[in-house]
């Protein structure tokens, strides 16, 4: 990591995160907020749905669709974003576990890793 501070690495990460949504999902967050704890990476994307999807959320069967819908996505993806991960941060990573809130357009995006990342930063 360079010597990099922990704000620096969550700055890294946000960026590649952005550019994911951008690139892979068609559609980049309105906010992207990345925190490093411990032996995790807490990633929460807000207004991460389309309008058509926001349609969609106003029924039951809609909203269901939108989150199997999108964890299948991110499942797809999961090799590359842990490519990113790892990239960024030279830390494996062990699982990844996502969810969407249909009512607030909100995406948390958790990764736990093989080693406390916490530790590697000076200071």
């Amino acid at each position: 990591m360079n010597n990099k501070t922990k704000g620096q690495v969550e700055a890294k990460i946000s960026e590649a995160i952005i550019g994911f949504e951008k690139e892979y999902m068609g559609r980049g967050p309105t906010e992207t907020k990345v925190y490093i704890i411990k032996d995790m990476i807490f990633i929460r994307l807000k207004g991460v749905l389309t309008p058509a999807e926001e349609q969609l959320t106003k029924s039951a069967e809609g909203a269901e669709l939108i989150k199997r819908t999108r964890v299948r996505l991110l499942e797809g993806a999961r090799l590359l974003l842990e490519n990113i991960i790892l990239d960024i941060t030279s830390v494996q990573v062990k699982s990844l576990h996502t969810d969407i809130s249909t009512k607030t357009g909100e995406r948390v995006i958790i990764f736990t890793l093989d080693q406390n990342l916490e530790d590697k930063f000076q200071g």
